[in-house]
């Protein structure tokens, strides 16, 4: 379907049931919120990671972080698509609100958030892992290392990396099509009527990080770069992966 011209929706009733559209995502997404329902302490115990693995993503981007261009973005990025914590709110509005978005969403959009449903779903799967793997008591760069290393899953990290880079390049291109952003805007009235407006607000949050940046090659380039040399040296076993050791010596580790 089109509006004003540009395509909406991603297909029928069929396309609906299909792996990998949004009504699949987000219920898998959602069935993930109690992998350890049951269980108090792995349930906490996954939520310190989370916050923990929010902090280092924040620390090793600080200077992005400080730059007025990519602040928004930083936020959006680590704050709001991961790092959330316990984002059942947006489980529910998902839930409630799927199949509209799947009729009306610009194309790009959806998929764009398909793509951040993907990668919440993920990230959930593999900070099970990670949390299962944990030795006990707090967590440190070594502790964290050793539980990533001891989850393995490589081929998932790596597509961890690789969606937040298709993520971004997708809203990078719906922000520049001024129609596409006017008709997400179009939807904020009716969103915070009907009682999901935390999700309206996500969707342009996301657009406005990225509005704020007047390009956003740079960026997604340096932070595929640096988390996939984050990767790569965590799995290899070296000493100060994040490399929060040098930072401080060049005074920019926070």
């Amino acid at each position: 379907m089109k509006i004003l011209g540009v395509e909406t929706g991603g297909g029928g009733r069929d396309a609906r049931r299909k792996p990998g559209t949004l009504s699949d995502l987000v219920e898998r997404n959602a069935a993930l919120r109690d992998v350890f329902a049951g269980d108090a302490a792995l349930q906490s115990r996954l939520l310190t990671l989370q916050r923990w693995q929010s902090r280092r993503l924040l620390r090793s981007h600080d200077d992005l972080h400080r730059s007025p261009r990519y602040r928004l973005a930083v936020e959006f990025f680590f704050g709001e698509l991961y790092g959330a914590g316990d984002a059942r709110w947006r489980d529910r509005d998902l839930m409630r609100v799927q199949r509209v978005m799947e009729r009306l969403l610009p194309t790009e959009a959806l998929r764009a958030l398909c793509l951040a449903v993907e990668l919440e779903l993920l990230s959930q799967q593999l900070d099970a892992e990670v949390t299962r793997a944990l030795a006990p008591g707090p967590i440190t760069v070594e502790t964290y290392a050793d539980a990533y290393r001891a989850a393995g899953r490589r081929p998932d990290r790596e597509r961890q990396i690789g969606l937040l880079d298709q993520i971004g390049s997708y809203l990078d291109r719906v922000i520049r099509k001024p129609i596409i952003r006017g008709l997400v805007r179009l939807a904020r009235g009716p969103a915070h009527a009907a009682g999901f407006g935390k999700m309206q607000d996500f969707l342009e949050h996301g657009l406005d990080a990225f509005q704020s940046m007047h390009g956003a090659d740079e960026f997604l380039k340096t932070i595929r770069a640096r988390e996939w040399r984050s990767m790569e040296r965590v799995f290899s076993g070296v000493e100060d992966p994040f490399e929060f050791g040098a930072a401080a010596r060049r005074g920019t580790g926070g």
